[in-house]
């Protein structure tokens, strides 16, 4: 989407002043101009928060994988620590 500045909303305002000499068609133009850039404004801002929800979701779970996986890890470490406590037992045991 190209990017619209308030250079260029100037510079298209001083075009339509220049091009009309009737106050009330130069007043329409400007409100027409106005208008559309309001438009172009509520579409950015339905995209970012339409962006804004998405990445929220994806923070969300991914938020609880890392939990999960700090889960599993735990548990893998448990087991792991078992097994090296069991292994020293049958050591001392033989």
């Amino acid at each position: 989407m190209p990017r619209i500045t308030l250079t260029r909303f100037i510079e298209h305002s001083i075009l339509i002043h220049m091009k009309t000499e009737d106050p009330k068609e130069e007043m329409e133009k400007g409100l027409e101009i106005l208008e559309s850039r309001i438009d172009e404004l509520i579409k950015i801002v339905d995209r970012l928060t339409q962006n804004n929800r998405s990445l929220l979701t994806k923070q969300e779970r991914l938020i609880a994988e890392r939990a999960d996986l700090i889960d599993k890890t735990d548990m893998a470490r448990i087991r792991v620590e078992s097994m090296i406590t069991r292994l020293k037992s049958m050591e001392t045991n033989l």
